[in-house]
């Protein structure tokens, strides 16, 4: 048996498998070829090309293209575990103490995480998309343009991203979180009421 032969082979049906994964992803964020060619700077005939298998992918193509898919370049390489269909957790440590842990391997249109936030000051961001928060432990501060809600565990908000927004603990303690994030913006839905000013 020629091992290089096989290695080849196997080498090959990766690189083979990588266009398609593109297409999915890109299809799964709604984008066109010439949306996608504006976000990452590559050519529409490029991108159309690395879809089809009609080039092949190198590194200077994958890199932007995971960051604009917000996936790891290992999950455009590869193709999913077959028979397993347990997700392998990958905690990720965040600056001042929070953990990041994905829940979802090979996200589409909406990632999830789980998260274990730790106490920082405020601070109001927007983006395209919409989030879905459930609260597991301790307290959660969210902050929607001028209003401020306090969830509980069992507490759910969805809100739109374009709206600012800033969530984090209610107090020093650590909440912790399953997030979910959708690149599509959706009506803010909260499913909270607000919260009461002590005293």
């Amino acid at each position: 048996m020629d091992v290089k032969a096989n290695e080849d082979d196997g080498l090959g049906a990766i690189l083979d498998g990588i266009g398609p994964r593109l297409r999915a992803l890109r299809r799964d964020r709604g984008l066109t070829l010439d949306a996608l060619a504006e976000e990452t700077g590559i050519s529409v005939s490029t991108l159309s090309r690395l879809e089809s298998g009609k080039r092949r992918p190198t590194l200077e193509l994958l890199i932007p293209l995971a960051r604009t898919h917000r996936v790891a370049l290992d999950q455009l390489v590869a193709a999913p575990a077959t028979g397993d269909p347990r997700v392998h957790l990958a905690p990720q440590h965040r600056e001042g103490g929070s953990v990041l842990v994905p829940l979802t391997q090979y996200p589409g249109r909406v990632q999830v995480f789980k998260q274990v936030l730790a106490y920082r000051e405020p601070k109001l961001v927007q983006h395209a998309g919409y989030e879905w928060l459930y609260v597991l432990a301790g307290r959660l501060r969210l902050v929607l343009g001028e209003r401020e809600f306090t969830l509980r565990p069992g507490e759910v908000a969805e809100f739109d991203t374009a709206e600012p927004h800033w969530f984090g603990p209610a107090d020093r303690n650590a909440v912790e979180i399953l997030h979910l994030f959708g690149p599509h913006g959706d009506q803010a839905v909260v499913r909270t009421g607000p919260s009461v000013p002590p005293g």
